[in-house]
C-alpha cells in the first residue's frame, strides 16, 4: 500500500462551527451525506463491524452503475451512526483526530465502493484520499549538495493548474524557479474561458490537487468561477505569485549544448524582448489554450462584434441582441442555454451534434448541509474525494474499447451500444419532434468524441425548442456585412458572432519556438506524425524539457492528478540530477519510439478510432496526439520512478 506520512496528515485543531452545532443542525447535515461514503468513513474512524455487513444494491445514477444501500433501514443505520458519532465528538471538545489504522484503509475504501479494491489500482486510490495532501510531492533520497541545488534554476512555463503545481512542488523541494505567465492573473485555461455557462465536466472534489483537497466546492461541477477562486487560493495560501512573471510570453526556447541551459526569449507587456537562462524547463502551457479560428470566407467583413469563446469580452450584453453560435461541441452547448433567454434570437450553426449525458444536478449548488459535513466530520472531504475519482471503478477506460466480435452497425461493444441507446432515450424525452431527435444523433459511437455533460433539468435539448432560436445544419457559405449565408442560401442577419470553434488541442506547444540539442526544432520531429513524446512528457534531443498535459496525457487519469504525476516524476528526474553531478537528461530515442508504439497501438483499438468520429482526439496522421490507451493505475506507474535505462544523462 502507498506510504502515507503521518506527520503531514492535516486535521483542524478546533471545530468551533461544530461545537455550537445542535443536535437537530447535526441530523439536518447527516441526512444529507453520501451514505456509501458515510459508511466507510464511520468503520475508518471506528471500526464498527455492523457497518461492514450492510445489504447492498446496484442501481444506475446519472450515467453510471452504483453500488447504494439495499433499502431504507440500512440507510437509516448508517446515519444514526454518522449522528451519534458526531455528537460524541462535540461533546468531547470536536479536537484533533487520527483517522485510525492506515491497514484498515483499504477495507474502509471498498466499503465505500461496494467493492474490493484491486491491488494495481490500491495505492493510487490511498493516494487520492489525500490523507497524505504532500503524497506526489519530491522526498529526497538524501540531502543535496547546496551549491549544486542552488545553481540548478528551473523555468515553468504557465501558471495554470499544472503551472501552480509545478510551482509548489519545486518551492517545496527547495529547488530555485520562476514562472512566467503570458496572462496578468492565474487560473490558465480557466482565466481566459469566462463565457457563460463554462464549468467542468468532471467532478469539483477530483479537479483539485491533494492538497487542496478541503477548499470548498460549492458546486458539484464547478464553474470558472469558482475553479478561478481555487487556482488563486493556491497561488496565495503558497504565497506564489511574487515568483510569477505576469503579462509575458515565452516565444522561443534554444537548448545550449556547451552551458547545459535552455536560452528562452519572451516578451513582457511593452513588448521588450527578455532572455532567461535556466537548466530545467516544465512547460505547462497545456494543449487547450490556443484558440481554434475558422476559416471562413468574408469574417473582416461582419459589421457586428464578434470573438472567440475564450475571448469572451468583459463588456459583452447580449441582451436584446440577435447572436450567431458558430460550433456545438461542449462549448457551444454550454453556452447556448445560458444566452438564450435574454437574447432576441440566436441562430445556432451546428455541424456535428454531440452525444450528450445526462448528470442528474449538474447545475445544482452542492447542499449547504453537505457543505457542512466538509468543514465538521473529519475526514469527510477525504473520503468525498476518493469517492467522485473512483467513479466507475480503476478499469473504466475498459468501457472505451472496441470489440472486434461485436456486430453493429452504430457501435463498438455491448457497452458502448447501451451508452447510445440510453443518450438517445434522453434524447426523445427531452424533443418532442422525431426529425429534432433525427438531427441530434450524432453519426459517431459514443465516446469516438468527447461527450457533453448536461442537466437533465435544462440544457441544450431545450434551448433548441425555445421560440427565438433557429438550428441550422446544412452549412455556412460565407460571412457577410449583416450576418451568415448558409449553405442552401438562407441569409440569417444578426449582431453578434460568437465563435465556440474550441482550441488548436493538437499543435501541442504552439506557437513556442523549441530547438534541442541539434538545432532540430519540435515542429521538425513532429512534421510526419504528429506530437508524441515519452510518457507523455519528454522528447528526444530536448534535455531538461518536460511538458505537463503533453501528447497522449488526456484520460486515464483526470487532469490535476495527471499533472501532479507527471510533476513528481520530472521533480525525480532533476533530483538524479542534482545528487549525482549530472548536467542534462532526456529521453532516448529507442524508448520514445517504444513507448509510442505501445500508445498508438492501444489508441487504435479504442473507439476513438472510429473513422466516423472527425474531432481532435483523432488526427490526419492516423492517430490520436491527445489520449491515452491506458488506465489510471497505469499511468501513476509508469511516472512512479523514472527508468534511467531509457534516459541519457550526462
Amino acid at each position: 500500500m502507498a506510504t502515507i506520512q503521518v506527520s503531514e496528515r492535516a486535521d483542524p485543531s478546533e471545530r468551533p462551527e461544530l461545537l455550537t452545532a445542535s443536535d437537530a443542525t447535526i441530523e439536518d447535515a447527516v441526512e444529507h451525506g453520501d451514505p456509501m461514503v458515510l459508511r466507510g468513513l464511520l468503520y475508518q474512524l471506528t471500526g464498527d463491524p455492523e457497518l461492514k455487513d450492510m445489504a447492498l444494491k446496484t442501481a444506475r445514477v446519472g450515467r453510471a452503475e452504483s453500488v447504494m444501500p439495499a433499502g431504507d433501514a440500512e440507510v437509516a443505520m448508517v446515519r444514526r451512526k454518522a449522528v451519534e458519532f458526531l455528537k460524541r465528538y462535540r461533546d468531547s471538545g470536536a479536537g484533533p483526530i487520527d483517522p485510525g489504522p492506515l491497514e484498515r484503509l483499504p477495507e474502509s475504501l471498498a466499503l465505500i465502493v461496494g467493492e474490493t479494491i484491486k491491488s494495481e489500482a490500491l495505492d493510487l486510490m490511498v493516494e487520492e484520499t489525500a490523507l497524505d495532501p504532500w503524497a506526489r510531492s519530491l522526498r529526497w533520497s538524501r540531502k543535496p549538495d547546496p551549491e549544486r541545488l542552488e545553481n540548478f534554476k528551473v523555468t515553468v512555463i504557465g501558471a495554470g493548474m499544472g503551472g501552480l503545481n509545478a510551482a509548489l512542488q519545486l518551492k517545496r523541494a527547495g529547488i530555485p524557479y520562476q514562472v512566467i505567465e503570458k496572462n496578468a492573473g492565474v487560473g490558465g485555461t480557466w482565466y481566459e474561458n469566462r463565457y457563460p455557462g463554462a464549468r467542468v465536466d468532471t467532478p469539483s472534489r477530483s479537479y483539485t490537487n491533494l492538497f487542496g483537497v478541503d477548499f470548498p466546492c460549492p458546486y458539484p461541477y464547478g464553474t470558472y468561477a469558482e475553479n478561478q477562486k481555487y487556482y488563486d487560493w493556491v497561488a496565495d495560501e503558497f504565497d506564489l505569485r511574487k515568483d510569477i512573471t505576469f503579462n509575458t510570453e515565452v516565444h522561443s526556447l534554444r537548448w545550449d549544448e556547451a552551458s547545459a541551459q535552455w536560452e528562452i526569449q519572451a516578451s513582457g507587456p511593452d513588448g521588450k524582448q527578455q532572455t532567461v537562462r535556466s537548466n530545467a524547463v516544465i512547460s505547462a502551457v497545456g494543449f487547450l489554450n490556443r484558440p481554434n479560428m475558422p476559416d471562413i470566407e468574408g469574417m473582416d467583413a461582419f459589421e457586428g462584434r464578434s470573438w472567440h469563446t475564450a475571448r469572451w469580452p468583459d463588456d459583452a450584453d447580449l441582451r436584446g441582441k440577435r447572436v450567431a453560435v458558430i460550433g456545438t461541441g461542449c462549448t457551444g452547448y454550454q453556452l447556448i442555454p445560458e444566452i438564450v433567454p435574454d437574447a432576441a434570437h440566436v441562430t445556432v450553426f451546428q455541424r456535428t451534434p454531440q452525444w450528450l449525458f445526462p448528470v442528474p444536478g449538474y447545475l445544482s449548488p452542492t447542499p449547504p448541509q453537505l457543505l457542512w459535513l466538509d468543514r465538521n466530520l473529519p475526514f469527510h472531504t477525504n473520503f468525498m474525494r476518493f469517492r467522485t475519482f473512483y467513479g466507475a471503478g480503476p478499469d473504466f477506460v475498459r468501457m472505451f474499447d472496441i470489440d472486434p466480435n461485436f456486430k453493429d452497425p452504430h457501435s463498438v461493444s455491448e457497452v458502448n451500444k447501451a451508452a447510445r441507446e440510453r443518450s438517445i432515450e434522453f434524447l426523445r424525452s427531452k424533443l418532442d419532434d422525431p426529425k429534432l431527435v433525427e438531427i441530434m444523433t450524432p453519426n459517431h459511437p459514443v465516446w469516438s468524441a468527447r461527450p457533453v455533460v448536461v442537466d437533465p433539468e435544462y440544457c441544450i435539448l431545450d434551448a433548441l425548442q425555445a421560440d427565438n432560436v433557429t438550428l441550422v445544419t446544412g452549412g455556412i457559405r460565407r460571412i457577410n456585412r449583416t450576418g451568415i449565408e448558409a449553405a442552401d442560401g438562407s441569409q440569417h442577419d444578426v449582431d453578434v458572432i460568437v465563435y465556440a470553434t474550441g482550441f488548436r488541442a493538437n499543435d501541442f506547444l504552439y506557437p513556442m519556438s523549441i530547438a534541442g540539442r541539434d538545432g532540430t526544432t519540435i515542429a521538425d520531429l513532429w512534421a510526419e506524425e504528429g506530437a508524441r513524446a515519452y510518457l507523455g512528457c519528454m522528447i528526444p534531443g530536448f534535455p531538461n524539457l518536460w511538458t505537463l498535459y503533453g501528447p497522449n496525457t488526456n484520460g486515464g487519469l483526470p487532469v490535476a492528478q495527471f499533472h501532479e504525476v507527471t510533476t513528481l516524476y520530472a521533480l525525480k528526474c532533476m533530483e538524479h540530477l542534482i545528487l549525482e553531478g549530472k548536467a542534462a537528461v532526456e529521453a532516448r530515442e529507442d524508448a520514445y519510439w517504444r513507448y509510442n508504439r505501445i500508445v498508438d497501438e492501444g489508441n487504435s483499438r479504442k473507439v476513438w478510432a472510429d473513422p466516423r468520429a472527425h474531432n481532435y482526439w483523432w488526427t490526419k496522421y492516423g492517430r490520436s496526439a491527445s489520449q491515452i490507451p491506458f488506465t489510471g493505475y497505469e499511468v501513476r506507474e509508469f511516472l512512479q520512478r523514472p527508468d534511467f535505462a531509457d534516459l541519457e544523462v550526462r
